[in-house]
């Protein structure tokens, strides 16, 4: 019975049914085909899939994102981005590298960081001399660093299916996405080159970008912070969010108005709607998998290959790479975290590293096709065949891969700073 579970899934999802209803329609054909008795049972567990407190926050955390997006913040941050990075050779492409680190760490969503400074970037950067699939191309794979880089909404979903610390995980992603950040950087600067960029800027004027910024560039430090030192919980600090962005664009950048702030309302709601679609029929599907002792299955199957905590954490990662090609980010956590996170943690892997590592080689599915989201985000706002911007993301997402590599390698990278600031 277990084989028809994940056969009919895979085939619902190959012939393109929505994960959340092929998720649905699996656990039907089990518990009906299985045990009409479970029937009864299946209701409770899709309720229970999505009765948490702590999911209170992804709604918010969206919402968030949302206001900062009407609220017009990005210009800011590309001002500032200008500020440090455009004047170097090929300044405009680390701009858009810096300033999706920056919105990454506001918007949490990098679906937003796309769209947000896609919109206005890549006709820039194509003005400027570089060629369209590459603007974009950038403007794909540095928006990965917002799945990774503090506030997330992939790592809020990740700790309340594996239950661990919110603040911990936010903490755990902060060198790696600056990494990532830096790695990308680097390669702007060795593959894409546009037309002549380089500009000067007076003191008074970085004086007054700066002072521009700083309130938009204090908000994730507020809200991260605020988790960090147990001020308050994930779901408060993320209330607190939403109240600064909403003060933030009706009276700092006065972009928001009382239409765009309903429109993010409804937009959230549809949005956290879906996800908590996906997060109830998932738990049910994970339900029937602990009935079949899959996850033990797979714990006693890892340890006999005997490849190490390394070993194994190398080989996950592909198989993470290889299910983020073909499964959005919500479905795939909530599938792929019960059934490594126990065989990882009997090799002695610690969840907050297995939570780093799972949801920035996510952040790469959604840069690569069919599925990838930021990839038809993008192709929306540039016109462009998510073909072609893939292959030019592609040299800009082995900043991604490598990255993977080396936090595997020296897991101190992602455990040094929650260890350190949260007991």
């Amino acid at each position: 019975m277990i084989l028809l579970l994940l056969i009919s899934l895979l085939a619902l999802i190959g012939i393109g049914v929505p994960v959340a209803y092929a998720l649905g329609v699996s656990v039907l054909l089990y518990v009906t085909l299985s045990d009409t008795q479970l029937l009864l049972i299946l209701p409770l567990r899709l309720l229970a899939g999505f009765n948490s407190y702590a999911l209170m926050s992804l709604p918010l955390f969206i919402l968030m994102g949302q206001v900062m997006n009407s609220a017009q913040i990005t210009s800011r941050l590309i001002d500032f981005s200008m500020l440090l990075a455009g004047r170097f050779k090929s300044g405009l492409g680390l701009v858009n590298v810096l300033a999706s680190m920056l919105f990454g760490g506001i918007s949490g969503s990098s679906a937003s960081d796309t769209a947000s400074i896609g919109s206005v970037l890549i006709p820039e950067m194509e003005r400027r001399g570089y060629r369209k699939e590459v603007a974009a191309g950038i403007t794909v794979a540095s928006s990965t660093m917002g799945m990774v880089i503090p506030p997330s909404i992939p790592m809020v979903l990740y700790a309340v299916v594996a239950q661990q610390s919110v603040g911990k995980l936010f903490l755990g992603g902060v060198f790696p996405g600056i990494i990532v950040g830096l790695f990308q950087m680097a390669l702007v600067r060795m593959l894409a080159h546009g037309g002549s960029e380089r500009q000067r800027v007076t003191l008074a004027t970085a004086l007054r970008l700066t002072a521009r910024s700083v309130p938009v560039l204090l908000m994730p430090v507020i809200v991260v912070g605020a988790v960090v030192f147990g001020i308050a919980t994930a779901t408060e600090s993320a209330a607190l969010g939403v109240l600064y962005a909403v003060l933030a664009g009706f009276a700092l950048t006065r972009a928001l108005t009382p239409g765009s702030f309903w429109q993010c309302l409804r937009s959230t709601a549809l949005t956290s709607s879906k996800i908590m679609v996906v997060i109830a029929l998932s738990q049910a599907y994970i339900w029937i998998l602990a009935l079949e002792r899959v996850p033990e299955a797979i714990a006693a199957f890892v340890v006999d290959l005997g490849l190490g905590a390394t070993g194994t954490l190398l080989l996950v990662n592909l198989i993470v790479l290889a299910a983020g090609t073909v499964i959005d980010v919500s479905p795939a956590i909530l599938l792929l975290t019960p059934v490594f996170a126990p065989a990882l943690e009997g090799l002695g892997v610690s969840p907050i590293l297995f939570g780093v590592l799972l949801v920035s080689g996510l952040a790469v599915g959604a840069c690569t096709p069919p599925v990838g989201t930021c990839l038809n985000v993008c192709a929306a706002i540039a016109d462009l065949d998510i073909g072609k911007i893939f292959r030019g993301a592609a040299p800009f997402l082995g900043a991604n891969a490598a990255t993977l590599v080396v936090v595997t390698l020296f897991p101190e990278i992602a455990l040094w700073l929650p260890e350190r600031l949260i007991p």
